[in-house]
This record gives structure tokens, C-alpha cells and sequence, in this order.
């Protein structure tokens, strides 16, 4: 997986504001279908979604992950 659909974009996004609130500092990754996510690289996703949106006005059909991208083996 390279890239988040807005809706699994969100959904990340609303996870990392729920726990934020439960522990107090975000979590050091998440994990999106099997995709581990470092809290660096969604940090950076969250910034460019942001300026996409102010820039554009309308939000992201996809969200590039990055290159430091990790798949779980199951």
C-alpha cells in the first residue's frame, strides 16, 4: 500500500486524536490494512493534507503514505 483513500485517511486521523486524548502524546505509528505507518510519516501526511487543503480548497481523493513504508507479513 503506497496510499491512503480519504476515508482510510480519516479514519487514521480520528484514531490518532482518540488516543492523543486517552495517553497524552500520539502514538509512535499506526497501522492502516496491514500497513504500519511511523509517527514521522503521518505526521508529514497530516501537514501535506492540510496545505492541499488550504491550497486547493477541497480535500485529497489519496494520500501518499512515503518512503519509509513498512508491510506486516502475515
Amino acid at each position: 500500500m503506497k496510499r491512503l483513500t480519504l476515508k482510510q485517511y480519516r479514519n487514521m486521523v480520528s484514531y490518532i486524536l482518540n488516543y492523543k486524548k486517552l495517553n497524552g502524546k500520539m502514538p509512535e505509528h499506526v497501522t492502516i490494512e496491514k500497513c504500519l505507518i511511523l509517527k514521522e510519516d503521518y505526521i508529514d501526511m497530516m501537514e501535506r493534507v492540510n496545505k492541499f487543503i488550504l491550497e486547493m480548497g477541497r480535500n485529497p481523493r489519496t494520500v501518499d503514505i512515503g518512503t519509509t513504508e513498512t508491510l506486516f507479513n502475515y
